[in-house]
């Protein structure tokens, strides 16, 4: 923490005095409760124990947690305290603990579960945007990962999240993630990976890329989520693209294209999810 290499921004900044490229110093939870709205093979009953940890190192511009990834909500917590928060979810009925958006704090996180491991599944809930070193360290505590791939062509996730390298590291954990063995029981899963991507206005082209990546990547029978949930006011977006949902049309290309290439596990949205109400409160 005295010379921050743990994601791949690699800021260097000594996170004991200040914060990082993330925006956060330590470990700080904006929210910690029983989600309803994560996929089905994961909380079949819409109970996941999902932490919603502060700051991020992406500056995605259509963030639907902005107020949570830019650090302006949050509460300091120990690890001591988290590994807590897993149990105090675990007693709620919690379907799983889900640890979203960690990477970078993951070695924080590991400690916590180094101090508790809950018997449900612990699921890693990235943007994709991980290094691999870091992952090797916390893998021993995770049952499933949960990450995004947000875009294939550097254009892209540099005008969007300003990582010109987005895939090219995404890639790499997506890979590292994709060696978890999947593993279902009753419907439920209990290990693996199930990855989300999320199609964005004039972005299909992309989104084909991304899927046809997927499909080399990833097991067959690993579950992807193509959603449809882009809801253009919540990111106070300034790129003009993006200030309208998407289309019937546009979703309906990247759906076919999905079903042509034969996923075997295949969530789908309907438009109705694109709507604030799905956002939690950061109360």
């Amino acid at each position: 923490m005295e010379k921050c290499y743990l994601c791949p921004v690699k800021c260097g900044a000594d996170r004991t005095k200040r914060v990082g490229r993330c925006g956060v110093k330590g470990l700080t939870v904006a929210k910690a409760y029983l989600h309803p709205f994560e996929e089905p093979a994961l909380s079949p009953n819409g109970k996941s124990g999902a932490i919603f940890f502060g700051g991020c190192n992406l500056r995605c511009v259509f963030c639907q947690n902005f107020e949570v990834s830019r650090a302006r909500k949050g509460k300091a917590v120990t690890p001591k305290e988290l590994a807590e928060i897993f149990q105090s979810l675990e007693a709620q009925g919690a379907e799983n603990i889900d640890l979203v958006t960690c990477d970078h704090v993951i070695d924080l996180a590991g400690e916590a579960l180094s101090l508790y491991k809950p018997s449900i599944p612990v699921v890693y809930n990235s943007s994709g945007y991980a290094l691999v070193g870091s992952l090797r360290e916390i893998d021993p505590y995770i049952d499933i990962y949960l990450p995004d791939l947000k875009f294939v062509s550097p254009a892209l996730s540099e005008r969007y999240t300003g990582r010109s390298d987005y895939f090219e590291v995404a890639s790499e954990a997506i890979k590292f993630m994709a060696k978890k063995p999947v593993v279902f029981h009753g419907g439920r899963m209990t290990s693996g990976i199930l990855v989300r991507h999320l199609v964005l206005p004039c972005c299909t082209g992309d989104s084909l890329n991304a899927l046809s990546f997927l499909k080399e990547t990833l097991p067959e029978n690993a579950p992807v989520s193509l959603m449809r949930q882009f809801t253009p006011d919540l990111g106070k977006t300034d790129f003009p693209e993006l200030n309208r949902t998407l289309t019937a049309r546009e979703y309906r290309r990247v759906k076919d294209y999905a079903l042509s290439l034969g996923f075997e596990n295949l969530y789908l949205q309907d438009k109705a999810s694109a709507n604030a109400a799905f956002v939690p409160d950061w109360d």
